[in-house]
């Protein structure tokens, strides 16, 4: 899980964009990350989590990030990686 707190961490650096689908790379489903190991980081790099689906390809989470701002994440389903962000 320390590789992926480092990328949650460079969440920072994905373009906060206007609101459109991501475009998530297609995986096998079972090579999937489970959605209680993603959850998990997310809630220890200090997101509260609202909503968490799968969105396609994508997981996707809406919540608030430690800041308290409302954020909309799409991460691949497969690394966690942060795809696109909103931040509001």
């Amino acid at each position: 899980m320390t590789g992926l707190r480092f990328t949650l961490a460079a969440l920072a650096l994905v373009p906060v964009l206007a609101h459109a689908a991501a475009d998530c790379e297609a995986h096998p489903k079972d090579k999937w990350m489970k959605e209680e190991d993603l959850k998990a980081a997310l809630k220890d790099a200090g997101y509260t989590i609202k909503k968490f689906k799968v969105d396609g390809n994508c997981y996707e989470m809406y919540g608030h990030n430690e800041k308290g701002q409302r954020v909309e994440i799409y991460m691949d389903t497969v690394s966690g990686r942060p795809v696109k962000a909103y931040l509001d």
